[in-house]
């Protein structure tokens, strides 16, 4: 069911290692934590690289100490599976496990026990990571085990009007390897002016087409007409506002993070021009289900009814569809 236009999102900044992503959602969350102080807002930083807690300020040993979403799975697979008869135990849940009637769904702010356990404010803004790689992960994991929490707290999130809940995804492709692409209600894409970066453009915008993925391309690192140029003729309409060349970042790269409203008066305009395009976006919480049950359905099939044992399949609500509701406490 469509809800019409209103100004609850989920969104992600993904492109090119090195185009500026992180930096960019770092931008984007101050600016909103600036602009609308009472608006719930949290970030989470999806990036194989744990970058954002530094681009919001932190320093190496507190960026170090956070929680990690990854850490507590455990925890966040308890919380959100509730008294959903569908799922048997906890162990059960996949990283594409869907909600259904008895699930504990969250809200971007609303306290529970996950964000008790996994969010910390850093540089004014709510934070949850997903935690680096471990000594014990190399040559054994892959980084989506860790980005699974992610995708699972995503699927039971139904965020109210006013909420922002923005991600750092890992760079380039590395987006399609699970379903968590599809949970995003606008996904800006950092382009810098070369061919490297308008190619993994190219590739997104590919692998998105088939299941309705709303993109607004933000040009990164202009310097001139010629880079604007460049942009506008391989990414097209997509182009939605850029970013140029900023002393305000280059000092943050530094460590020294000046306050947002300190940054280029142009730069601050493109921060406004993309808080626009979320605010006119709609939300399909139809879709969202549905496309949640198609990766969790393939999934299964692929690995995870024979981890499990059992056939996975069964944990889909058929009748299910989420939207706000009057949720539990604690």
């Amino acid at each position: 069911m469509k809800t019409g236009t209103t100004n609850r999102v989920k969104l992600a900044f993904v492109g090119k290692g090195g185009s500026g992503k992180t930096t960019l959602t770092s931008l984007f969350v101050r600016h909103l934590a600036f602009d609308s102080p009472s608006a719930p807002l949290l970030a989470v930083d999806a990036d194989i690289n744990q970058h954002l807690a530094g681009a919001l300020g932190a320093d190496d040993e507190t960026a170090a100490a956070l929680p990690t979403l990854g850490a507590n799975l455990p925890l966040i697979k308890e919380y959100l599976r509730g008294d959903n008869p569908r799922i048997a135990s906890a162990d059960e849940m996949i990283k594409t496990t869907p909600a259904g009637r008895g699930s504990n769904l969250v809200t971007t702010e609303q306290p529970n026990p996950v964000y008790d356990a996994c969010v910390r404010e850093v540089g004014g803004v709510r934070l949850a990571v997903t935690g680096p790689f471990t000594d014990n992960d190399l040559g054994v994991a892959c980084y989506h085990s860790k980005v699974g929490a992610v995708e699972l707290l995503l699927n039971h999130m139904v965020d109210e009007r006013g909420e922002y809940s923005v991600v750092d995804m890992t760079a380039g492709a590395d987006s399609f390897a699970s379903g968590l692409f599809t949970r995003f209600d606008m996904t800006f894409l950092v382009c810098e002016p070369t061919v490297r970066s308008v190619g993994v453009y190219r590739q997104y915008l590919n692998y998105a087409k088939e299941f309705d993925v709303r993109i607004a391309v933000v040009g990164n690192k202009i310097t001139d007409e010629e880079d604007l140029d460049f942009l506008r003729e391989h990414v097209g309409e997509h182009l939605l506002t850029t970013i140029g060349r900023s002393k305000h970042v280059r000092a943050a790269e530094r460590g020294d993070v000046r306050p947002i409203e300190t940054l280029e008066p142009e730069n601050l305009a493109a921060l406004r021009t993309m808080r626009e395009a979320v605010d006119a976006v709609g939300k399909d919480w139809a879709t969202f289900q549905r496309q949640a049950v198609e990766f969790h359905l393939r999934n299964a099939t692929t690995w995870g009814n024979d981890r499990a044992g059992r056939d996975l399949a069964e944990q889909v609500d058929p009748d299910f569809v989420p939207a706000p509701v009057a949720l539990p406490v604690g």
